[in-house]
């Protein structure tokens, strides 16, 4: 009998106050039986419209049909022909402003969209405990293709060109791959053995992945341009941006790019058992209110830090953060200042930060992203006491771009100028996705970008074959 009931089927989470403890994730997905019953839910809709939803259009109605059928191995091959990372899409993707959003059953009169997320997660995760490894691929054409960057844009592009028989190498400036998959997402959101399990299957697909390699440093880009017979640009967008308000360079101030990298990639949680260390402070200041923000606050709890109170300069009502992350922030106990926005950090005798002081702000006409404007309301002050903060205000594109790919077009934010249909940069052979070309996206966008380019790629070799 199907399951027509308004809710989605609940998943058990553990509890905030043991959570809020250590980096385990939140939940373990859902059961078996929780899975079915949730698929029972979809109504297998013959227009589809969850799939217009997805931007790398996986067939949803078609994997979740099979779990119905609890035909897992078929849910797997659903999902897998058109996602190589659906473990990490099923725990991070924002399903509620992308497929979850189109889904019929939202639309009724107080039900909830099926939990489309859950059941990817689900599949992705029973089909790795079960035992992956991808069917051997036939290098059918001799060009070669190098990947600057393993993030999610760098390896979905890969794994499409792999599958279609193209070499490609990828190559990836830090220690390990993944980008913001590895360095930027803390392991309670997204454990780092399933980003390493997600990019070994890349791998067996015999894509080389080269780490420790910056390209315009360790290779130059005319001598990678001589060796190869396309290139995709896929470096994201982490250089760390600031309000340069007096205070900035205050000991104690982080950048959230910074703060995460050395918590997540560099395991700083772990020390003194990991290398890297990181200071934390007792009263922690968190700027901003996307998902970064979310991560940064509660990283930092995690790590000992007796408050934490997240900064932002709208409401709750325009909060970009994912409600799930905001939620869960909340129940571990992140207060939220609304309205409020830092103008100084105040020093200490020994240059670290003691203090901000904060403007109260109020909200005007709407602004080009739709959200109503912050206004500084004049003379409305009031400071903060704290010895750590973590602004978590967006990113901006690499400077080594300028440096090392001089002859790519760049808009004058800094980002690669691409063609929107093929995502050719202004050098013939040089594509580019990812953030690097539309700024802070999400991962199955930046996958979008990769499934897009990959097809230009193959486009651009035939046409010069």
């Amino acid at each position: 009998m199907l399951n027509r009931s308004k809710q989605k089927t609940k998943l058990i989470e553990r509890a905030p106050e043991e959570r809020r403890k250590d980096f385990l994730e939140v939940n373990d997905g859902y059961s078996l039986t929780e899975a079915v019953s949730e698929a029972d839910r979809c109504l297998q809709c013959r227009n589809a419209p969850c799939i217009q939803g997805c931007p790398v259009a996986i067939d949803i109605p078609g994997f979740i049909k099979a779990i119905q059928e609890k035909d897992l191995e078929r849910s797997w091959e659903i999902l897998y022909a058109t996602n190589r990372l659906p473990a990490i899409c099923g725990r991070v993707c924002p399903q509620e402003k992308q497929c979850e959003e189109r889904c019929t059953v939202g639309k009724i009169k107080n039900s909830e969209p099926v939990a489309i997320g859950r059941l990817e997660r689900f599949t992705a995760d029973w089909k790795r405990k079960a035992g992956f490894s991808p069917a051997p691929v036939e290098l059918t054409h001799t060009e070669r293709i190098a990947v600057v960057g393993s993030g999610p844009a760098g390896l979905t592009v890969a794994a499409e060109l792999a599958q279609n028989g193209y070499a490609v190498e990828v190559f990836e400036a830090l220690h390990e791959p993944g980008g913001v998959l590895t360095y930027g997402i803390p392991e309670f959101r997204l454990p780092k053995e399933i980003v390493r399990a997600e990019i070994e299957g890349i791998r067996k697909l015999d894509v080389v992945l080269r780490t420790d390699f910056i390209v315009g440093k360790t290779i130059f880009f005319e001598e990678i341009r001589k060796r190869y017979q396309a290139i995709f640009l896929g470096i994201g967008a982490g250089a760390p941006k600031f309000m340069n308000v007096p205070g900035t360079n205050l000991n104690g101030v982080f950048s959230a790019s910074e703060f995460l990298t050395r918590v997540n990639l560099m395991k700083a949680f772990r020390f003194p058992h990991a290398d890297t260390p990181i200071t934390i402070g007792k009263n922690v200041i968190v700027v901003g209110g996307g998902n970064v923000a979310m991560d940064a606050a509660r990283s930092a709890l995690r790590l000992g830090a007796q408050t934490v109170k997240i900064v932002y300069r709208r409401t709750e009502t325009e909060l970009p953060a994912r409600w799930e992350e905001y939620h869960h922030a909340m129940e571990e106990g992140v207060e939220f200042l609304w309205l409020s926005n830092p103008i100084a950090y105040l020093p200490d005798s020994d240059s670290r930060v003691k203090g901000a002081r904060i403007q109260k702000m109020g909200l005007g006409e709407p602004d080009a992203s739709g959200r109503r404007k912050p206004v500084p309301l004049p003379g409305v002050e009031e400071t903060l006491e704290c010895d750590c903060v973590i602004e978590a205000i967006g990113q901006s594109a690499h400077r080594i771009l300028s440096e090392g790919f001089k002859e790519v077009r760049l808009n004058r934010w800094g980002y690669i100028e691409v063609d929107p249909e093929t995502l050719m940069t202004s050098v013939p052979g040089v594509f580019a996705g990812g953030d690097i070309v539309t700024g802070a996206a999400t991962v199955i966008e930046a996958m979008g970008a990769g499934k897009t380019a990959a097809k230009g790629i193959m486009n651009y070799l035939r046409t010069i074959g």
